[in-house]
């Protein structure tokens, strides 16, 4: 049996899945989740991960089930937070002092 025989199959496309994709990756660029030890916080990719997610928001405004919003908007709404953190976080780790 090959590796591609026993691998799982990928998970159904849904937008609970892309939502939790998009958001998954945000935290691991501010650094919540380190994949290894040289991660370092990307604040720049967070940022456009959130900005992702905002723009997924404006353009399914109307369209989604109330479980799919709320799962969106909660979703934002502790992303945006955690940036305003980590870019602080990321901001006291570049001053330099004499």
């Amino acid at each position: 049996m090959s590796e591609q025989d026993s691998a799982l199959p990928p998970p159904p496309a849904t937008f609970e899945f892309l939502v939790g994709s998009l958001r998954f990756q945000a935290e691991v660029a501010m650094g919540l989740f380190k994949m290894s030890e040289e991660d370092q916080p990307d604040v720049e990719m967070a940022r456009h991960l959130i900005d992702l997610l905002g723009v997924l928001e404006e353009k399914t405004r109307g369209n989604l089930t109330l479980d799919e919003q709320r799962l969106l908007e909660n979703s934002l709404t502790e992303l945006r937070f955690r940036y305003v953190q980590a870019a602080g976080e990321a901001s006291k780790s570049r001053i330099i002092t004499p």
